[in-house]
């Protein structure tokens, strides 16, 4: 039952839990309770426009009775004039907790990549990554302190290092995506990257093979994997003496991993990288001699239907007979879907000597061979899986020994 008396030292050390609590005699509404744990704590009791409130003032081990009594007054003061002191605590409290995310490094981790992963899990892990690491030196800035010359400044630096135009735009456009959730979000009021303006790029860059590169592409491919099997009978012939468990043969089997069969399906369908490594057994429809592009991993958001010719036909049967375990058509070490392909592609365009051509090059390839085949233009934006014929003059460029063919030809 609650006692009422003065509050001071000695009557808290009297106090019991039983007791519960102590109403001040000097300062009313003025009060302390005492928890099962021993804790005493201070509160100040008020009512405001008819509203019951029982106000924290703060713990018996930080404040001495004098200290709460004063600020109690304080409180019940501010009370008199109107202020409601609970709402101006849980104001500071939303404050402070707002302030606990405007630290760049701490806003990506804790709020914004887990609703990138809320939005699309496929691409949250790579969008929180991209940001981290490309704009690193903002990291421990607060969102109210990144300003549009901090990226101009970053922007001139990797055009001096000859980054792609459309590379700069893209990590610009994510940062500037990022920091206007932030203001969605209320915790800061603006942002000025709007003043940055992105670079023009040069998009009617067509990259094609020609046929001898092309040639030197796949010879680099059959080295490689006989480099491969050479190295794991040497391997097992080392491991056989020793007595140690052999890893598998690729006697008997046409690949010695992914790179081969993905590189002949890029060549011959145009799929995009992410079509590609998104594909499943169930996608491929062997018999009708096609694959089907889910609507889910288009980039238009609509899905189309790809015919296999003979070459992307039997690469993809054969490496079903290998892999048909997993749901996945093009699988990594330890039977992992695979999530890039940039590491042996680098090496293998290295080696065949093959310069400024890029893996998304091969879409690039495969719609210019179908337009110098004399494919009409809408069957090949429908191939791309282009919305309209626009993007598709972008890609179809006729090569240069064919255009001066068609010119002999009145010649």
């Amino acid at each position: 039952m609650a006692i009422k008396k003065k509050i001071t030292s000695s009557a808290l050390k009297a106090l019991s839990v039983s007791d519960k609590r102590i109403n001040d005699t000097e300062v009313s509404g003025f009060h302390a309770l005492k928890f099962e744990s021993g804790k005493v704590v201070y509160y100040v009791y008020y009512r405001l426009d008819g509203k019951q409130v029982n106000h924290k003032l703060g713990l018996a081990s930080d404040l001495s009775p004098s200290q709460a009594r004063d600020l109690a007054k304080v409180k019940l003061g501010q009370v008199a004039q109107g202020s409601d002191v609970q709402e101006q605590r849980k104001e500071a409290r939303q404050d402070n907790k707002r302030k606990s995310f405007l630290n760049f490094d701490t806003f990506l981790t804790k709020k914004y990549f887990p609703y990138l992963e809320s939005r699309n899990p496929k691409t949250s892990a790579k969008i929180f990554k991209h940001l981290r690491s490309q704009f690193s030196h903002l990291l421990h800035k607060d969102l109210d302190q990144i300003t549009a010359w901090d990226i101009e400044k970053w922007k001139s630096e990797r055009v001096k290092l000859g980054r792609a135009a459309s590379t700069i735009n893209y990590s610009i456009n994510t940062l500037k995506g990022a920091l206007s959730r932030a203001v969605d979000w209320e915790l800061i009021e603006s942002h000025n990257l709007k003043a940055v303006k992105v670079i023009k790029a040069d998009n009617t860059r067509i990259r094609y093979l020609s046929s001898l590169e092309e040639k030197r592409l796949f010879d680099e491919v059959k080295y490689r994997d006989q480099s491969i099997r050479e190295k794991r009978e040497s391997a097992n012939k080392h491991r056989e003496i020793r007595g140690n468990v052999l890893f598998s043969s690729f006697d008997g089997v046409r690949f010695v991993d992914y790179v081969e069969p993905i590189i002949i399906t890029a060549i011959n369908t145009g799929l995009r990288r992410g079509e590609l490594l998104s594909l499943l057994w169930s996608d491929i429809y062997f018999e009708q001699r096609y694959l089907k592009v889910r609507a889910t991993n288009s980039k238009s958001k609509k899905s189309r239907i790809v015919p296999l010719n003979d070459s992307a036909l039997e690469a993809l049967r054969l490496w079903r007979q290998q892999n048909s375990y997993h749901k996945f058509v093009f699988i990594a070490q330890e039977d992992k879907p695979l999530t890039d392909i940039k590491k042996p592609w680098l090496k293998l365009i290295e080696k065949a000597g093959i310069d400024n051509f890029n893996f998304h090059d091969l879409r690039h390839h495969f719609a210019s061979k179908l337009v110098m085949a004399g494919v009409d233009l809408n069957t090949v934006r429908e191939l791309l899986g282009h919305s309209d014929l626009k993007m598709t003059l972008r890609y179809a460029h006729l090569a240069p020994e064919h255009k001066a063919a068609a010119v002999n030809l009145i010649g």
